[in-house]
């Protein structure tokens, strides 16, 4: 199984807004992506200064999956909007 988890900074303007559609983006693509077994969404509630706003944790069978994923339509629909409202961004990707 492979894991993607990715953290986002959020810029500041429409911050609580942005968090919350993205959330709902993000947790409807499971859904239209059949290579995404399954993803997990979360906001920081922390908020110190290490830390990210928000968080994904997505699995995969394969690494082909992943590699489907990311260049889905729907996918890039939502990546063209983070890019929109995050200043940062960071991912891990590991084999479970």
């Amino acid at each position: 199984m492979i894991v993607h988890i990715v953290m986002f900074k959020f810029n500041d303007e429409n911050k609580a807004q942005n968090l919350k559609k993205v959330k709902g983006m993000l947790e409807a693509l499971p859904s239209k992506i059949d290579p995404l077994l399954s993803m997990e969404v979360g906001i920081d509630f922390n908020q110190s200064e290490r830390a990210f706003d928000l968080a994904l944790y997505s699995t995969f069978e394969t690494k082909e999956g992943l590699k489907e994923y990311a260049v889905d339509p729907a996918h890039l629909e939502v990546v063209e909007f983070i890019k929109k409202v995050t200043s940062e961004s960071k991912v891990v990707d590991y084999i479970k």
